[in-house]
């Protein structure tokens, strides 16, 4: 789930310098894009820039990439560096620094990677550029997406001559759009001939941008948001026609900003959130050289199922909507957590999970205290007449008992590694507050906002919030049980990572069922090689038999250790009460197996059919 940041200035480097008071103002708004998004991706960071109208032989495109989770102060310390060889007088002149330094221009791009792929190493950091004598045919790229049919495209680009240099589907996007954008140059060279005058800027005046974008991504399959930069000065964004990935723009008469998340642009800029918007599924937002804006619908929407674990997990929770969402989502698990813990509310204590899971904590909170108010004039109304005033006081002073009980170690998180010592180092990620319940007395429940493999809530988070001596353990979810792999931009496509699976296999093995396993696998391999379009999820069977709840009650036995004392119970989320929080946030196939593209079903076709087979890798 990477994050991208674009940045085009619609006025000279003077204008910022006079108003702002430096010219580095893009730049600057650059950093702190990337920097908010920081949690989108911390395997890598880059960034490019453009200078706009640079005389022949001097260098007009920049280009900074980096490794690790300090990539972005690399990036930054590197350039600023360069900057500080020079006096105050010269980096106070804009038109001395565009000629003179690197990062000095108009058009600026960045980029925090999270691999979905396993591909390490600085050649998989973005932006990706591809360069060439022409201005106009040199292309920088840089996205947050996946592609599940990377084979097909793979396929054409060779039999149209071409050679790519990886297999990765961003080495293979570039060179596409960079095939269609050589063409569509081509094109207006023959239309205008060699002859006209100023041909190079006819030839950018005229650049059909949209069709470039149309004709490249005509097979594309997966989720993507995408931004682009020419060399003469266009850039675009371009978002996929499932609405799959997010991305947002603010424009006005100085700037324009394209960005993952919306709330990165509204802090950056001091913006109202009324001002910036989404990129439309399909749509593209072309900046042309001159300041033109367009947005230009590329591809017509289909299935529009925007990632509803942007709304989870991923995204800011500063962002408005998002952080009502996760309050919803926590607060629609009240009744399945009354039920869980007896209504024992004066026995129970509440707390989260850090850190993702805090604002679903306040909406669980806020549901447990609505609970208890009603119980109390309820309480009161029947009893009004033999009640004291301080028998009343103590009613009304009820209320759903809070704690923070588990505190992250964050030093421990990079510490741990493959060793015979790894399980007892995960064991300590987590600390806790002693003291927080009553032992032998209160039920624990604490919220995550998702259970993906269960490895921490195993080797870590069951056996230290034992310590407490809770007489039951309550793990909630936000997120409904999490049972399908992503192939859009999140590293989970492997069946055997989902403790949601594994309980379904073992309970089919538990009641004599386990021939649905064998004919899940005879129909998935049989459909092995159509084509995608004609792929059916047959995974979905495995779930089939068994209720929810009968699920959720095999993971709890599945990931209580063994040395546990306390009784231990898992509440999900279900599906109806996820679209009920995130309405307009639909794309739900982590849960459902509903994938908006053919590809998806492709994938958890091959996904099921690996683990059968045992072959430990990606499905896409």
């Amino acid at each position: 789930m990477c994050g991208i940041a674009m940045v085009r200035l619609l006025k000279p480097l003077e204008h910022y310098q006079v108003k702002y008071g430096t010219w580095q103002y893009g730049f600057q708004k650059l950093y702190l894009l990337m920097e908010k998004q920081h949690n989108r991706g911390q395997e890598g960071a880059g960034m490019a820039c453009v200078k706009l109208d640079i005389e022949p032989g001097e260098e007009y495109i920049s280009r900074e990439r980096a490794l690790g989770n300090h990539a972005i102060d690399e990036l930054f310390a590197k350039v600023n560096a360069t900057y500080s060889k020079y006096n105050k007088d010269l980096l106070s002149d804009p038109n001395w620094a565009k000629q003179h330094l690197p990062f000095a221009g108009e058009v600026y791009m960045g980029h925090l990677r999270y691999s979905t792929t396993g591909k390490e190493g600085l050649s998989y950091v973005h932006p990706f550029l591809r360069r060439n004598n022409w201005q106009s045919n040199n292309l920088i790229l840089a996205g947050n997406f996946n592609l599940t049919n990377v084979d097909e495209i793979f396929a054409k680009l060779t039999s149209q001559g071409q050679h790519p240099r990886d297999y990765g589907d961003t080495f293979i996007m570039l060179e596409q759009m960079g095939h269609y954008l050589d063409r569509e140059v081509e094109r207006l060279y023959q239309e205008l001939g060699d002859g006209h005058k100023n041909l190079a800027k006819k030839i950018e005046s005229e650049l059909n941008i949209g069709n470039i974008i149309r004709k490249s991504s005509a097979n594309w399959d997966g989720g993507y948001s995408i931004c682009g930069i020419l060399g003469h000065g266009d850039a675009f964004a371009f978002r996929d026609p499932w609405g799959i990935r997010p991305a947002f723009y603010y424009a006005d008469d100085e700037i324009v900003v394209v960005a993952s998340e919306r709330p990165v642009i509204q802090t950056t800029l001091n913006v109202p959130i009324e001002s910036i918007k989404e990129i439309n599924p399909g749509e593209a937002l072309i900046i042309k050289k001159d300041g033109r804006i367009i947005l230009e619908q590329i591809r017509k929407p289909e299935n529009v199922s925007p990632c509803s674990f942007e709304r989870i997990y991923f995204s800011r929770g500063s962002d408005q909507d998002i952080y009502s969402e996760r309050k919803k989502l926590g607060e629609l698990l009240t009744e399945p957590i009354l039920k869980v813990i007896e209504n024992d509310m004066d026995n129970t204590v509440f707390s989260f999970i850090p850190n993702t899971a805090e604002v679903a904590f306040y909406g669980m909170f806020n549901g447990m205290q609505s609970h208890m108010i009603e119980e109390k004039k309820k309480f009161i109304k029947e009893h009004k007449d033999i009640l004291s005033t301080d028998e009343i006081i103590a009613i009304l002073d009820r209320r759903p008992r809070i704690e923070k009980v588990a505190l992250k170690d964050i030093k421990l998180r990079t510490f741990i590694a493959q060793d015979s010592g790894r399980n007892d180092l995960a064991a300590h990620v987590y600390d806790i507050t002693y003291g927080s319940i009553v032992a032998g007395k209160d039920n624990l429940v604490v919220i995550d906002d998702s259970i993906v493999r269960g490895t921490t809530l195993k080797q870590s988070i069951i056996k230290i919030l034992d310590r407490l001596g809770p007489k039951k353990i309550v793990i909630v979810s936000s997120s409904p049980q999490i049972r399908y792999p992503d192939c859009y931009g999140i590293d989970m496509s492997r069946m055997s990572e989902f403790i949601a699976f594994k309980a379904a296999i073992e309970l089919l093995k538990e009641t004599g069922k386990q021939n649905i396993i064998n004919e899940v696998y005879k129909k998935s391999k049989a459909q092995q090689k159509l084509p995608k379009e004609e792929i059916v999820n047959y995974v979905r069977e495995i779930y089939h038999p068994f209720t929810n709840a009968q699920i959720s009650k095999k993971i709890a036995q599945m990931l209580t250790p063994e040395d546990v004392n306390a009784e231990v119970d898992i509440v999900y989320q279900d599906l109806e009460g996820l679209h009920n929080a995130c309405p307009n946030h639909k794309g739900d196939w982590y849960f459902s197996g509903n994938y908006p593209t053919p590809g998806g079903n492709q994938v958890v076709n091959n996904a099921y059919i690996n683990y059968i087979e045992g072959k430990d890798k990606r499905s896409y």
